[in-house]
């Protein structure tokens, strides 16, 4: 699908350039998402796509701005979040009553998660479930409880993410260390483009924000809506054990549940993954159909 010219990030320098031009393009209305939506999808019509596409850049920059603890360039972050907005608008069906820019999310989310695990090394992130939960939630949670300092945390911040994440504290140590390479968005732009910070051009009319939070809000109440109904292909011990495992504020512990159903902590954890992986491949067909 070709989409004309459209803005290019082609490096780190080159990002308050891009905020700027990415600006310019107007926010679509929903009766004008919606015909768009419509005109692309029963005619292939090129010009809507691009209208699509370019209305919800801003949606792509400001997703791909949580990712920049991961150490990666901000240029392939957002290259990478554009991909996965163009598959969105590919696959939109307007007639579902969302708005794209809650569909969207998903494919923007994958294709960046995809292109940070592509690109991390194992041997850097880890192997094990634990550490790639870490990897991805740390700086949120850590945004949670205003430890965003540079350098090592606090003994207690350390302690209250582990029991959190159900983790080591050693590996909360060692993956903060990992992704303290963090470039804040309160540096400056330069005077040439109008000065600020970064997150300046991120912000948007309050509009915006009201309708980027009601995405937000729309796509955690379709998140739940389809995990209700993955949750349905496990059997009673599987759902319990992944409830007690992944939907809990503070996981029971392999030891407990080990106890509880009479086998070994191996075999829970065993059972867990295996739930996981059931639920996740069931949300994953779900998505693709929306």
């Amino acid at each position: 699908m070709a989409y004309g010219n459209l803005p290019i990030i082609s490096s780190e320098a080159g990002l308050s350039r891009y905020l700027s031009d990415i600006r310019k393009f107007p926010l679509l209305k929903p009766e004008e998402e919606y015909m768009l939506g419509k005109r692309f999808k029963e005619h292939q019509d090129p010009e809507a796509a691009k209208k699509l596409v370019t209305s919800h850049l801003r949606l792509v920059a400001k997703i791909a701005m949580g990712y920049r603890g991961y150490g990666l360039p901000i240029s392939e972050v957002i290259s990478e979040g554009n991909v996965g907005l163009m598959q969105a608008v590919k696959k939109f069906e307007p007639d579902k009553g969302f708005r794209l820019a809650t569909y969207a999310m998903w494919w923007i989310k994958a294709s960046i998660q995809e292109y940070v695990l592509r690109t991390w090394s194992l041997v850097k992130m880890g192997t094990t479930s634990s550490q790639k939960k870490l990897f991805f939630n740390l700086r949120r949670i850590k945004g949670q409880i205003k430890a965003l300092e540079d350098g090592d945390m606090r003994p207690d911040q350390v302690k209250l993410i582990a029991e959190k994440l159900n983790v080591p504290e050693k590996d909360v140590i060692s993956m903060n260390r990992r992704l303290s390479g963090d470039a804040s968005l309160n540096v400056p732009i330069s005077a040439d483009n109008g000065g600020g910070e970064w997150q300046d051009w991120l912000t948007d009319e309050e509009a915006v924000d009201q309708e980027t939070a009601l995405a937000e809000k729309q796509e955690m109440n379709v998140r739940h809506k389809m995990l209700v109904i993955a949750m349905k292909d496990l059997n009673e011990r599987e759902a319990a054990i992944f409830k007690a495992r992944r939907l809990t504020d503070k996981a029971i512990t392999l030891e407990t549940l080990s106890q509880e159903y009479n086998v070994s902590r191996e075999r829970i954890r065993q059972i867990e993954v295996r739930a996981f992986e059931k639920v996740q491949d069931a949300m994953k067909k779900m998505a693709a159909e929306q």
